[in-house]
């Protein structure tokens, strides 16, 4: 009786510490600092108390004290988690950037903290600030002690040898952290809080930047790049900091990323055609020596993104990395190795093996070894929870205690949230402990294969185990990935039965041999071959991948509910009862406007256009957002699952023009939408292989569901005039303008890059008759708000409720321009910007509303950036010391 009260108050304990950190990090009022301290100090006094009534109770004195002992108990690890995760937040806090430090340019010395990441526009990097003043001026700044970087190479020129450890000095401009807010997309100041990176920004003047010196700090990520390195250069000739990656979408670094490539990137250049992907021809060496890398020393981003697409369509991207599994089984070769080798040393007379037995010296090498391994890979959420669920096993063992499984299983969630309680938010930690969990409920991981003599009847019992916790785990996980991701692969038992023992037992061992042997990288990287061939083929199957869009949260939780039902060991009486909870999330449906009415959708691209307009039972894409460089994309990162997420398959795609902001993300959307035509004003096969598109031309409309589209813009006049320019394209000039009309008259002008001559043709040909209205309750701004468009006689002409421009935040243009800005307030119409408001959500049936994605949430969140409140700091402190910001010259 004991030991189980014992068992329940350890798990009591243990998911009040969990609960109360989540309590914490879903907190949305900020709370003192000095409440961590008490809770802490409460959780140790409450703890003391409880075990204090437990020894009462059981000596007699106070028979009827277990429930309050319990309660306390409770109430101890509740406020410890609280406490913990509070003590991390306020430290996060303390670490916002100042508006000081972003009025200029910022001369910083600091360490570089981590093995920086070569992109195709240059390198990624994490700075540990030791140092920061304004440049010029040299005056003292506060600045985060974490900061992500971006340091851009020109096209032909070599870049930087930056190497972790290293101290550097160089000038660089700071932004609070930032990225696009858009329905159901990746959150990346959620993640860059997380990393404890508090300010981003990029490398001014890089021939002023120097090397100070190299120093000792950061071992593991030295060692970490110097085996990459190595990796790379030997497996595909590729030498430097890193390989171009072609990380997947909603990465991590896709903040820093975004930012770099926009910076970079020209307004009016067309954009590249992108090479074949490999999920399409045999792998080259680059992306086998990618896969080499992530399993060697988890380098993710040396994955390319049509790997991590093959990955994902066939469920095998958990092994693709350094994942628990690994760990494992490197922990057991290890304990292994240990034990023979201390076993070895009593022959030779050590005296140390008749203090220590060769069990518990196995035991403790193979746990401290993978703890080794796990920190070379990065130390993610599922390297912490294996290596902490080791040791706990480990521990028990050598000191004789038995624990349930579930406080095995439950004692890592603690120690993992109490070094970085917002993993509670990372889908890894979920999809780690459940698949973990599933193992525990079906009696363990399966074990390897007997070392004995292998009996037939014990390898096919072994066999049918292992076959069986597969099927178990993806009954449990599918349902939470369709929840996490909205996709889930339908081969991914057949995948993972043969990627599993290929991966663990042949890839991952060769892969880490290399390290002492360099030749046995190329036979991980021919091993690799193979199996890359299978799951291309798997992935190559119409239905190889189930998506959904995303569902309301009861819906999530009743399929989660129902996967586990089903996989765990219960009657199938009982487990059958799963099925109909999984049902809501497989039949959800977005709602969609009535028949006669449209919604439009302006989404947040950065720098850039693109909108979706749904109707009843229809939906086109106008424009395809910004390519940011030659290996990502708006369309791929931001729009495609923007798509996936609404349950969209448009029926067709608009190009206003071709400059790189609109068009450059044309291709992968044409990929994720096969079957929707395309119109553009341009030849767009260039883009788009041997895919050609209809004409835009003023005369053309159609109707859908009630709803009236109309081009109005450009006339056959104009093609013939820019077939006159030298480059025969006639860019802007040649936008496309489109007029959406909802049954009740309720209507939207998109507008794309016109100049003041086209809109002032637009409104003269709408005063003498020769066009259709222009007048619009929505009008997304010409040029995205630049100076020198949005005229008065064109706003007249259409006289919108509300107008948004489509700019990234504080983008190098200026957009959109304060004059212009002026001119829609001088004629009362409500203007607005992505970069402020998120994507933009506007209904013909609300029209007096705009809905922003960055105002809808009701908390207050300690991660999210306010970029209005910002710039209004910004310009407050500009207008105190009497300065003017050169950062942003109005175009």
């Amino acid at each position: 009786m004991k030991p189980q009260t014992a068992g329940a108050g350890l798990l009591a304990w243990l998911a009040a510490w969990v609960a109360g950190t989540a309590c914490q990090v879903l907190a949305a009022l900020p709370v003192p600092p000095q409440c961590s301290g008490a809770a802490l100090a409460l959780a140790v006094a409450a703890a003391l108390a409880s075990g204090l009534l437990r020894r009462l109770r059981h000596g007699r004195w106070l028979p009827a004290s277990g429930p309050l002992a319990l309660a306390l108990l409770v109430f101890s690890g509740a406020a410890a988690g609280w406490g913990s995760a509070g003590a991390h937040r306020a430290a996060r806090m303390a670490q916002t950037l100042p508006a000081a430090a972003q009025t200029g340019d910022v001369r910083l010395t600091g360490i570089v903290a981590a093995m920086p990441q070569r992109g195709p526009t240059g390198l990624r990097f994490v700075l540990e600030a030791e140092s920061a003043a304004t440049w010029p001026g040299n005056t003292p700044l506060h600045v985060p002690r974490q900061l992500q970087l971006a340091w851009f190479v020109p096209p032909g020129s070599a870049a930087p040898a930056l190497r972790a450890g290293e101290r550097w000095q160089l000038t660089a401009r700071l932004r609070p952290p930032y990225g696009e807010a858009n329905p159901n997309g990746f959150d990346a100041e959620l993640w860059l809080w997380q990393q404890g990176i508090r300010a981003t920004g990029s490398v001014k003047d890089a021939a002023s930047a120097r090397r100070l010196a190299g120093t000792l700090a950061h071992p593991v990520e030295q060692l970490r790049q110097s085996l990459r390195d190595r990796l790379l250069a030997r497996l595909a000739g590729q030498g430097g900091d890193a390989a171009d990656s072609g990380r997947p979408a909603h990465a991590p670094e896709a903040a820093a990323e975004e930012e770099a490539d926009e910076e970079l990137a020209d307004e009016g250049s067309a954009p590249d055609r992108p090479s074949d992907r490999p999920s399409d021809r045999a792998p080259d060496r680059a992306f086998l020596a990618g896969i080499v890398a992530a399993l060697a020393v988890g380098d993710q981003n040396a994955i390319s993104q049509d790997g991590w697409d093959v990955f994902r369509a066939t469920g095998v991207a958990h092994l693709m990395s350094i994942s628990g599994l690994h760990i494992t089984l490197f922990a057991w070769l290890a304990a292994a190795a240990v034990g023979g080798l201390w076993r070895a040393s009593a022959r030779l007379g050590w005296r140390a093996c008749l203090v220590v037995s060769a069990p518990a010296a196995a035991l403790t090498g193979g746990v401290a070894l993978a703890a080794g391994y796990a920190l070379l890979s990065g130390w993610g959420v599922p390297a912490q929870r294996t290596v902490l669920m080791l040791a706990a096993v480990a521990l028990l063992r050598l000191t004789g205690l038995r624990w349930p499984w579930q406080a095995t299983w439950l004692a890592a969630c603690p120690a993992v949230l109490a070094l970085q309680p917002w993993a509670l938010l990372q889908p890894g930690f979920w999809l780690s402990f459940v698949a973990v969990g599933m193992l525990f409920a079906s009696d363990g991981p399966a074990g390897g294969f007997a070392s004995g003599a292998d009996e037939a009847p014990g390898l096919w019992r072994r066999a049918r185990r292992f076959l069986r916790e597969q099927a178990r785990i993806t009954l449990a996980l599918t349902p939470l990935g369709l929840v996490l991701f909205g996709q889930a692969s339908a081969v991914a038992l057949a995948a993972n039965l043969l990627a599993i023992p290929w991966v663990t037992f042949i890839v991952t061992p060769l892969a880490l041999g290399g390290m002492v042997c360099p030749p046995l990288w190329h036979a991980a990287s021919w091993a690799l071959g193979p199996l890359m061939a299978w799951l291309q083929w798997l992935a190559g199957w119409p239905w190889a991948s189930l998506t959904l869009p995303a569902a309301p949260a009861w819906m999530g939780l009743a399929a989660v509910a129902g996967g586990l039902l089903l996989a765990l060991r219960w009657p199938w009486s009982w487990r059958m009862a799963g099925l109909p909870l999984l049902l809501p999330l497989l039949l959800w449906q977005p709602p969609r406007p009535a028949p006669g009415h449209f919604d439009l959708l302006a989404a947040d691209v950065g720098q850039g256009g693109g909108a979706l307009i749904r109707t009843a039972r229809h939906a086109l894409l106008y424009d395809t957002g910004p390519r940011y460089s030659s290996a990502s994309d708006a369309g791929r990162r931001i729009l495609a699952p923007l798509l996936q997420s609404l349950g969209e398959q448009p029926n067709g795609i608009l190009i206003s023009h071709r400059d790189s902001d609109h068009a450059g993300g044309a291709k992968a959307l044409l990929a994720a939408a096969p079957r929707a035509w395309l119109m553009a004003s341009f030849d767009a096969a260039a883009l788009t292989g041997a895919r050609r598109a209809l004409r835009c031309q003023a005369g053309q409309s159609w109707a859908w569901d009630g709803v009236q589209f109309a081009v109005l813009h450009p006339l056959p006049a104009d093609y013939a005039r820019a077939r006159q320019q030298p480059d025969g394209a006639g860019g802007n000039a040649l936008s496309c303008v489109l007029r959406v009309t909802a049954r009740n008259g309720r209507a939207a002008l998109l507008t794309g890059d016109i100049a003041a001559v086209q809109e002032l043709d637009l409104a003269a040909r709408a005063r003498q008759g020769a066009a259709a209205r222009l007048r619009a309750d929505l009008l997304l701004m010409p040029h995205h708000g630049s100076r020198h468009s949005s005229t008065d006689a064109f706003l007249q002409a259409v006289r919108p409720a509300h107008a948004i421009a489509q700019a990234g935040w504080r983008n190098r243009f200026g957009h959109p321009a304060p004059q212009t800005l002026a001119r829609y307030a001088r004629h009362g119409i409500a203007a607005t910007s992505t970069a402020y408001c998120g994507a933009a959500l506007w209904q013909s049936w609300q029209p007096a509303q705009l809905q922003c994605e960055r105002q809808r949430e009701k908390w207050q969140w300690p991660w999210r950036t306010r970029p209005e409140k910002e710039d209004e700091a910004l310009q407050t402190l500009e207008a105190g010391d009497g300065k003017t910001s050169d950062g942003q010259a109005a175009q």
